[in-house]
């Protein structure tokens, strides 16, 4: 692990401090989200990507509030 004097000196050295302050990491997180998207998109796991998952639950919720209600 990184002590708190490693990770602080990491953290002096990204450019931007005085113009951005705080929301000079700004873009690197949107990087990251925008990767983590891109990989819950592609990358397949088996036969399924998590929106394949995601779509056939809610199609099963739906499914399930149909029956309970009628």
């Amino acid at each position: 692990m990184f002590s708190r004097a490693q990770v602080k000196r990491i953290l002096q050295r990204v450019p931007g401090k005085q113009r951005l302050g705080v929301y000079r990491f700004l873009p690197f997180f949107f990087v990251l989200g925008g990767t983590m998207e891109w990989i819950m998109i592609k990358l397949r796991v088996g036969q399924e990507t998590f929106y394949d998952v995601y779509r056939r639950k809610a199609s099963e919720r739906q499914y399930q509030r149909r029956l309970e209600n009628a």
